[in-house]
């Protein structure tokens, strides 16, 4: 589901505004597809599959279930994105990747991670902000000019 989120946000990186954080951006979007799967979820759960379909001779016909096959396109897709996301994290300085990984990869906690790092949690704290921002810098070049601009200059041009 994780995946499916940034995939959805990776393709519309142009709807971003710029009006809250990516982060906070990205849990919205992450969210609603949390929510569209518990949906779906709900539905299916009433449905019975003890109440097979009968043809005009009573014969029973088994349900029809999803396709389990990989769908090509969306192959394509997640594989560019992999990519897409490797190529990012290898351009980064080693002390920001590092940084990142142990974070948003393994999930330490900032003490955990400046425990092992040998680093302040301030240190840690400015390196990974700065990973963060040289990633979406990465992945998305700012659209026109978009991240360098800032908000201040953005928000100065008329609608």
């Amino acid at each position: 589901m994780l995946r499916k989120a940034v995939l959805k946000a990776f393709k519309g990186l142009s709807r971003f505004r710029q009006e809250a954080k990516f982060s906070t951006w990205l849990i919205q979007i992450t969210i609603h597809e949390a929510r569209m799967k518990l949906r779906k979820s709900r539905h299916r759960l009433y449905e019975s599959m003890d109440e097979g379909q009968q043809n005009d001779e009573g014969n029973y016909i088994p349900k029809d279930f999803a396709d389990w096959r990989e769908i090509p396109s969306e192959a394509l897709e997640q594989r560019e994105l992999r990519e897409a996301l490797t190529q990012a994290l290898e351009s980064l300085p080693q002390k920001y990747r590092t940084v990142l990984i142990l974070r948003d990869v393994q999930h330490l906690s900032i003490h955990e991670t400046a425990r092992v790092l040998g680093l302040t949690k301030a240190n840690v704290k400015t390196r990974l902000s700065r990973a963060r921002l040289q990633m979406r810098d990465a992945l998305a070049p700012g659209f026109d000019g978009a991240w360098s601009r800032g908000r201040s200059q953005e928000r100065a041009q008329p609608f």
